[in-house]
């Protein structure tokens, strides 16, 4: 597949992920949709994995990388969907704007990487601003919006922290596989979760099932190696662009096909938060940056 090609599929998965969350939920009950979604996505990477001939390592290692991923999936779903009950579909993928943001402030205190300059500084600023006025936004609506935002909040703090803890074990593993380990982790959790809490649903409505299936083949077995090939295969800045697009085709989708209302303090935030994940990523450009993280590294302990 071209690399052009690779990154509008991400995209369009990206925007769309959030809506089929919300749908999943609906007559199954999120639980059911989040645990189905994995077992499907689960079994189409084997086979994908298989054709592929992809080694599949279980040394110590790799253990903890399928440990250590298979836990932060299931906490970050598990809020995400709980989320999805409360919040629009589009405030799930502004929220998760900020994972860069998080990543990096987590890599800092974990891995000691130098990567605060004046630019990501004032991004990180923007971006929390942003992320309060959707905070403001939802205790407006009802404390049900409120306790949804916080969950996402929740989610991407537990994908950001998993994956810079996976970074510090520094796998040698292709991606599909430490893929497939995570979900081997995480799919038994989802499905015991899902038999405790909910139970076997009644109803089965067949736009529930159409979106699971969606976001297992698309969003699990699909969305994640494109987007590792698009890694691979471009410039990282052009990769962290995508981020900055699908917030807004998320909101835009969720308004159009989901009747989603979108007030003008969510698209305050969102500008904030998106303008401040610019300038974290781009923000070397600005001028003293590089001064400014000089300093910085030299301050004393």
């Amino acid at each position: 597949m071209s690399v052009p090609a690779a990154y509008i599929i991400v995209i369009l998965v990206w925007s769309t992920t959030p809506l089929g969350i919300q749908w999943s939920g609906i007559g199954i009950g999120f639980e059911f949709g989040v645990a189905l979604r994995m077992l499907i996505g689960l079994c189409a990477l084997m086979l994908i994995a298989r054709l592929q001939k992809l080694p599949m390592p279980w040394d110590a290692v790799a253990r903890r990388v399928y440990l250590t991923s298979g836990l932060s999936l299931f906490l970050t779903m598990n809020f995400v969907y709980w989320a999805a009950q409360f919040i629009p579909s589009g405030w799930i993928a502004v929220i998760f704007g900020l994972s860069p943001v998080l990543t990096s402030i987590f890599a800092s205190l974990i891995l000691h990487e130098s990567t605060f300059t004046f630019g990501r500084v004032l991004g990180m600023s923007m971006g929390i601003v942003g992320l309060g006025i959707v905070f403001a936004e939802g205790l407006s609506i009802s404390t049900a919006a409120l306790s949804g935002v916080a969950a996402v909040t929740l989610g991407v703090i537990s994908q950001s922290l998993g994956a810079v803890i996976i970074r510090k074990l520094q796998p040698k593993i292709p991606a599909i596989s430490i893929t497939i380990g995570s979900l081997f982790v995480a799919t038994p959790l989802f499905l015991a979760y899902a038999f405790y809490s909910a139970g076997i649903p009644e109803v089965w409505p067949l736009h529930s099932v159409m979106a699971i299936v969606y976001l297992a083949i698309f969003g699990t077995a699909l969305g994640f190696p494109l987007y590792y090939y698009l890694i691979k295969n471009i410039n990282v800045e052009r990769v962290a662009l995508i981020t900055l697009i699908t917030p807004v085709t998320a909101l835009l989708l969720g308004s159009a096909i989901n009747d989603e209302t979108i007030g003008p303090h969510v698209w305050l935030g969102t500008s904030l938060i998106l303008g401040g994940l610019a300038i974290y990523e781009y923000g070397k450009y600005l001028p003293f940056s590089k001064k400014w993280q000089v300093r910085w590294n030299q301050r004393p302990l």
